[in-house]
């Protein structure tokens, strides 16, 4: 159902565009500061502390690092081989980096192999995808973004953005076996539960579509290492460590395979990296992952 309700309020964000008199760039600016400055943190106080990181589950959101450093070293090799803008590169390493592992990856997962398949799906998220936008997301940001690129500026730009300061409060506090009051908790979850909706809301209404949409050549350099060859590589790789008929594998490769991280266009956007291309690879993105995650369900088995 959330899945439903936040493809809806993608389409939402789209028709209202075509409403002159309604004020999406405020709309959309308002709902970005939402999103990033309360929604991120609540989650990074709810998921965070519950977590006790041992070394036996580091493999599972490992998945998510590698494919994150591979774009890394993939875009910023084509950007300076092509002489792409620091945006442009910066955008496709953030934006395709970063797989929608949770409020897409989760329902799909327990589709295809049950309930027991959702524990490997949350160490990816919690550990690889959230951990990543949190802190290697915000440096991106910062180092390809507009402004100051020394890296003194850089670090502490990326060092007092709001959720990298939750997400070491929420480090702590699982260091210590903190939790957080009772009280509190009903609060930020209804806050963490409008990440979805709202975000898919304020891509629809940035995301512009126009006739010339498909000769994007750095959306579909984007899409294709995003939703082929990231899982691909997670096969190949992971494979050599685990078996070829093991649920963990079939787990990692399709939760590499989604569609771009919503909450990665979103801090692409923040800093300036090419704000119209996040928001298609976001938004494209979830119609074309459905083909592609078929394709890799087969090939799995």
């Amino acid at each position: 159902m959330g899945l439903w309700i936040a493809i809806f309020s993608l389409f939402c964000g789209v028709a209202l565009q075509f409403f002159p008199a309604f004020p999406k760039e405020k709309v959309a600016r308002l709902g970005k500061a939402y999103l990033i400055y309360l929604v991120l943190p609540a989650l990074a106080l709810i998921h965070i502390p519950p977590l006790q990181l041992t070394w036996d589950m580091l493999l599972a959101p490992s998945s998510a690092w590698f494919t994150f450093l591979l774009s890394w070293g993939i875009f910023a090799f084509l950007g300076a081989k092509s002489g792409w803008d620091k945006q442009t590169t910066g955008c496709l390493i953030l934006v395709a980096g970063l797989a929608n592992t949770s409020f897409l990856g989760f329902p799909i997962v327990e589709l295809l192999y049950g309930k027991e398949a959702l524990a490997t799906a949350f160490l990816i998220d919690q550990g690889g995808s959230f951990l990543l936008v949190s802190t290697l997301g915000v440096y991106i940001g910062s180092r390809y973004g507009n402004g100051d690129r020394a890296v003194l500026q850089v670090l502490k730009k990326m060092v007092l953005f709001p959720p990298f300061l939750f997400l070491l409060a929420g480090l702590l506090m699982s260091y210590f076996r903190l939790s957080l009051p009772d009280i509190l908790l009903p609060w930020l979850q209804g806050i963490g539960k409008s990440m979805a909706p709202i975000a898919m809301a304020v891509i629809g209404l940035t995301m512009s579509l126009d006739s010339k949409w498909t000769h994007n050549k750095s959306l579909w350099y984007g899409l294709g290492y995003r939703l082929l060859l990231a899982p691909a590589c997670i096969w190949v790789i992971y494979g050599l460590l685990l078996p070829s008929d093991s649920l963990t594998l079939k787990v990692l490769v399709l939760e590499s395979g989604m569609a771009p991280m919503i909450t990665g266009a979103l801090l692409a956007m923040e800093f300036g990296l090419q704000p119209r291309l996040a928001t298609l690879l976001a938004g494209i993105g979830i119609p074309v992952c459905g083909i592609t995650l078929l394709l890799w369900q087969y090939l799995l088995g």
